[in-house]
């Protein structure tokens, strides 16, 4: 191996390990299916081509598929739930030669597909019409209509003129999170000389969806299937990628750190809730797996993910009425301590009082952490498995490389967890600094019952925000 190979595979680890975590593989995530349709009504015609963006997931699953069977599938489809509606009345499109099918290079070494319909619709005096796309009604994704000029009409169209998606090629960076859901269009028509008066589309910062196999985790594995760099090394920037993931929003930082302060943790138990994210992040790729190559015609792998979050969610917030709970019960025997008190002469039928001389004041705190709830803060921490590690796990199996996805998906998972761990081995060692500080005792005495009803509270927004998407 050259030297300057060597050196732009350390540069490379560097980054991923260190860089800020690249954009995910598709823009709108790799279970996406997008679409749009451009229309255009004649005096005497409407046409339309409809193009189709899959992002790599659901070309996965079409991969028994011949492309000329794909084809053939999107056509059904489209035949069957794009509606056209002229003057009241129902009209087919039908089908003009020039259909194209592509497959553009996705992630991980797995493919999107790409389709484009011509289609047309002959119409005699069109006044009103309406267009309803309802294909792939059950999958996300963008969905538009784009309204276009045509020969001896004047048309006013509530769709919009414009396609800020360059035909489903980059998508606004600004609707990336709430993509456009236009599903229907009306279309009122006059004759004229060919003028569209229509809504102007919003946004054009766009983020491109071309040639993004280096993206990523990812990327680190199509390189290591093709041969591209030394294993290690590329098993190192896996694990730096896994790390990176954990600074990511939802990955359970402020959870972590919230348990152990609110409960005497220690560094075992610190490193014992990284194992756990390892197990369960692992176990959850493998488990989305399964689903997409077994029982995908039944539920639909990105249908899991709300169920995952309220999962997550509901755990974070039984774990943290359980820390609560012992809180609340710890402070209740301690005032019971202070009001009684266990210095008071006790009448044993003798003629003098006697001091126990062994106050109980209840210091000790009932808040062990139990490996119940390490195990419970541990998955809802890894439960959650990243796209981008599926996308790894579909892309090994596609190219015969399980083992090598497997290794790598390890890895990754342990860079997740090593993050988590020392974080909680931070709050740990902190703690322990803190305790031979002078600090007022009820500030002491105050933080774990603060820290418990964090964690409730951070349970309960996640709870919150999956429950609408369930």
């Amino acid at each position: 191996m050259s030297r300057r190979l060597i050196v732009g595979l350390i540069a490379a680890g560097t980054l991923g390990a260190f860089g800020p975590p690249a954009a995910s593989a598709h823009p709108l995530g790799n279970f996406s299916i997008n679409h749009l349709t451009r229309v255009k009504i004649s005096s005497d015609r409407v046409e339309a081509r409809y193009i189709l963006d899959q992002a790599e997931i659901p070309t996965f699953q079409e991969r028994g598929l011949s492309p000329g069977d794909v084809l053939a599938k999107k056509r059904d489809e489209v035949a069957r739930d794009l509606r056209l509606d002229v003057n009241g009345r129902r009209v087919a499109f039908r089908f003009e030669p020039g259909a194209q099918i592509t497959f553009p290079p996705g992630q991980g070494g797995l493919r999107l597909t790409r389709v484009e319909l011509p289609l047309l619709a002959v119409v005699a005096n069109p006044r009103r019409v309406s267009v309803a796309d309802e294909t792939f009604q059950d999958r996300v994704g963008w969905k538009a209509i784009v309204a276009q000029p045509g020969k001896g009409t004047a048309v006013r169209s509530t769709a919009a003129s414009g396609d800020p998606t360059n035909g489903l090629r980059t998508y606004p960076k600004n609707t990336l999170s709430s993509p456009l859901n236009e599903r229907t269009a009306q279309f009122t028509v006059r004759p004229g000389g060919g003028s569209l008066t229509a809504p102007k589309a919003a946004g054009l910062h766009a983020s491109t969806t071309q040639n993004r196999s280096g993206d990523g985790f990812a990327g680190v594995f199509a390189d290591a299937a093709a041969g591209q760099g030394v294993l290690a090394l590329l098993l190192l920037v896996a694990f730096g990628w896994g790390a990176i993931h954990a600074l990511s929003p939802g990955h359970g930082k402020a959870m972590v750190a919230a348990y152990l302060i609110g409960t005497r943790g220690t560094a075992r138990h610190a490193v014992g809730l990284g194992a756990i994210v390892t197990f369960t992040h692992t176990i959850g790729v493998f488990t989305l797996g399964l689903v997409t190559l077994l029982l995908s015609q039944y539920i639909l792998p990105e249908d899991l993910y709300p169920w995952l979050n309220l999962v997550a969610g509901l755990l974070v917030v039984t774990v943290g009425l359980g820390v609560l709970r012992s809180r609340v019960r710890w402070g209740r025997e301690r005032r019971h301590a202070a009001v009684h008190g266990h210095t008071h002469p006790h009448d044993h039928g003798h003629d003098h009082a006697h001091d126990h001389g062994h106050p109980h004041d209840h210091r000790h705190m009932p808040d062990r952490v139990t490996w119940k709830g390490l195990a419970g803060m541990g998955a809802a921490a890894g439960l959650i498995p990243c796209p981008s590690a599926l996308v790894v796990l579909l892309g090994a199996i596609a190219q015969h490389q399980v083992g090598l996805g497997l290794v790598l998906i390890l890895a990754f998972s342990l860079g997740l967890a090593a993050t988590l761990t020392g974080l909680g081995l931070a709050v740990v060692y902190a703690k322990r600094a803190a305790a031979r500080l002078s600090f007022s005792g009820r500030l002491t005495a105050a933080l774990p019952a603060i820290s418990a009803v964090a964690i409730v509270c951070v349970g309960l927004l996640l709870t919150a925000k999956a429950i609408p998407s369930v």
